[in-house]
Formats: structure tokens, sequence, C-alpha cells
């Protein structure tokens, strides 16, 4: 409930506790000016009113898991209290079998399972005490008719459950669509650049480019070469990067090379080309695959997405150990299994992955797996992670399954 800080709810909000506070103050006036004499239970009463007026009231200020468990147990407190103290009243009941909606207003399932157990075990306990040991004699209304009244209470905390359940599942929702679509706008923020600037930083990096080629074949710089040779591996970077913005800004739903590919060649023609880049690094590549299976999709971007996986887990792993790659065919799905035992990633790390600009890497741009997470879901495949501090990292990525070429 953090929209409770803007200046217009809030000020509803203190409207809608107000007219609270004063109905739960009239109902203790009401006791005041019944009694002939000020009571226990008066006392009870107005201390109960007091308090869940004052934690209703700095609720804006404090919105923490303590405030809201206050808030939610003083309000249970209260009714089970005019339950007890005032017998009489028959609709004290209904605010018992209801009082888990308070919970709902916070939107926490801590808090709303934790309402809701608990009132499942007080009106248990009071269900009972009306049964063995009141018989009728206070509450004569729920021994009446007992069973029915059980049968209502139970279906009154199974709609309250219900209710939660159903909004907690649309708010899951609408938080994963605001999630696409600030991922969207990072895609249109990134395309919108490189409609700006990548041409125009291309073109002076490729004179530069050329000039320092050329002065590294003359032999009056022999003693700079290896100057050059670094520049020219910086420019390379550069180029890289701007490929790379230049692939994010391509129109996602061309699929004029789509074609039905055979993942078990793919993949091993993939560890074939990326087989040197793991020898430089003494990382072996074990290749576990026992059946041929089939996907439609471009088998340049196929092998352009596993080149980028593959190249990020021998980056990830330690010198001199394995990365594994598994593929195995589902009903429905391909599932193919990259795996590296490296340090791994935290849980923060894992959500942001795949971002733009975000990387691991010290000279990491976060495009690479943007890229491989657009042709992921260009081909309507999903990607997966699973990942340990100090055990390594697994990614599996999913296509849906096609059936084996005919070719006769």
């Amino acid at each position: 409930m953090k929209d409770l800080h803007s200046f217009a709810n809030l000020k509803y909000y203190r409207l809608s506790i107000i007219l609270i506070i004063l109905f739960m103050f009239s109902g203790v006036y009401v006791v005041f000016t019944r009694s002939s004499a000020i009571s226990l239970q008066f006392y009870v009463h107005l201390i109960l009113v007091m308090a869940l007026a004052f934690s209703l009231w700095v609720y804006p200020r404090r919105e923490s898991l303590m405030i809201k468990a206050t808030i939610t147990i003083l309000s249970m407190i209260y009714f089970y209290a005019l339950f007890i103290m005032y017998p009489e009243t028959t609709s004290t009941f209904v605010l018992l079998c209801l009082s888990p909606g308070i919970a709902i207003l916070f939107f926490d399932p801590r808090v709303f399972y934790f309402s809701l157990g608990l009132n499942v075990l007080g009106l248990s306990s009071i269900f009972c005490y009306v049964n063995f040991i009141d018989k009728g004699q206070s509450y004569s209304n729920l021994y009446n008719d007992l069973t029915g009244n059980v049968l209502n209470s139970l279906a009154s905390q199974a709609t309250v459950f219900l209710i939660f359940f159903i909004m907690n599942s649309r708010i899951k929702k609408m938080q994963v669509y605001y999630e696409q679509i600030q991922q969207a706008e990072r895609l249109k923020t990134t395309g919108q650049l490189v409609a700006a600037v990548a041409h125009e930083i291309r073109n002076p990096i490729t004179v530069v480019k050329g000039f320092l080629q050329l002065f590294n074949e003359d032999k009056a710089f022999v003693e700079k070469r290896e100057h050059f040779r670094l520049m020219l591996d910086e420019l390379n970077i550069a180029e890289t990067v701007i490929s790379d913005f230049l692939t994010i800004a391509k129109e996602k739903d061309t699929r004029d090379a789509t074609q039905v590919i055979n993942v078990k060649q793919s993949l091993y023609s993939v560890v074939d080309l990326i087989q040197s880049f793991a020898l430089i690094n003494n990382i072996s590549i074990q290749i576990d695959i026992k059946e041929d299976s089939y996907i439609n999709c471009s088998l340049i971007e196929f092998k352009q997405l596993m080149i980028n996986l593959l190249k990020n887990a021998i980056e990830a792993s330690p010198y001199g150990s394995t990365v594994s790659v598994q593929a195995k065919q589902n009903k429905l799905t391909v599932d193919i299994s990259i795996t590296d035992f490296g340090s791994g990633m935290t849980d923060e790390e894992l959500k942001v992955i795949g971002t733009p600009f975000y990387s691991l890497k010290s000279k990491g741009t976060g495009l690479g797996l943007m890229i491989c997470f657009n042709i992921i879901e260009k081909y309507n495949g999903a990607i997966r992670y699973n990942s340990e501090i100090g055990k390594g990292t697994m990614v599996t990525v999913s296509f849906p399954a096609k059936i084996e070429p005919d070719n006769g």
C-alpha cells in the first residue's frame, strides 16, 4: 500500500479512518450511557478502541510487517471482545467470521494466512464453549442452530479465502505485466539509441581502425605494434557492442530463414566452433545428447544463441573446470541445458539478468543475453536459470518440439 503516501490517497485514507474511529467511539459512548456504573467491560472496550485507532492512524507512516500484524491482531481481539462482553448482540458473530478480511487490505499473504488460521482456531474454541459449557445460556442464537452456524462460519472463511486468493493472483499477474511493460520500454529506448548513434559511431571507428591496421603493417612502427594491437582490440570490442545494438534493433517478427533444424547436429557444430575458445581457458566441454530432436528456428539465430550462452558459461567457469551441454526431447518441448561450475549468482542478480546494460563481466554490456532472450521469445521458447552461490549455474532453454522432417 505504498500508494498511500500520495497526497490524495492519504487524504481519503485519513477521512475513512476518522469515520471508523468515530463509529468505534460511538459504541463506547453507547455502553457508557447505558451502564449505571463504569464497569471493567467499559475500560476494556475503551482501551481496545484507542489502541486500534492509534495503529490505524500511524500505519501510513510505518508500513512494516509488524504494524500490519498488530492492526490485524488488535482488530480480531476487538471483535472477539465485543462478542464475549455483549452476548446479546448477534451482529458481533458476523464480525468474527469476517475479521480475516482486515488483512486483505494489506495485500500480504503472511498476515492474511496467519489471521485466517487464528480465526478458524478462535471460532472452533467458541463453538466448543457454546456446545459443552454455555449450552445456550448466553449464546442461545448459536446453540439453537449450532450445526448451521458452524457450516455458515466455515463457508464465510472459505469465501474470505477465495476473495484473497483471486485478488492476490490478479496482483501477481499485474506485477508480471508491469515488468513486461518495463522490459518493452527498455527495448524501445535501446532501439531509439541505436537509431540515433550506432552508424555515427561506427563510421569514425572504421576510419581509425583502418589507419591503425595500416600503421601496424608499416615497418617504421615496429616498436609500436603492441600498442596498435591493443588499440585494435579495443576497437573490435566497440564494434561488437555496436553490432549487438543493431541486432536488438532488428524487427523481431522477421522469420524468412526459419527452418526445421536438428538440435543434436547443430549443437555439435556450435561446440566445434567454440572449442578453441574453451581450450584457451583450459575448459573442457562435455556434450550429452542421446537422440535426435527437432525445432522450428533460424539456424543462424540458434547458433548465435548457443554460442552466446556457452561463451558465458566458459567465462564464468574456473580455470580447468568443465562445462556440460545436454539436450533432450519431452512431449511438447526440446530442452537444452548448459551447466557451469563457477561462482554462481544471487537471487537478486537472477531477477535482472537479460536486461540491457546489466552484466557481471567487467567489460560486459548485458546486450548479449538480451539478444538471447529476444531470440528465445521470437520462437515461443522459454529460458530458466538455476544458480547457487559457490556451486555454479544451469541455464535451460526450451523450444516447441517439431516432428522429424520427411526425407523421403
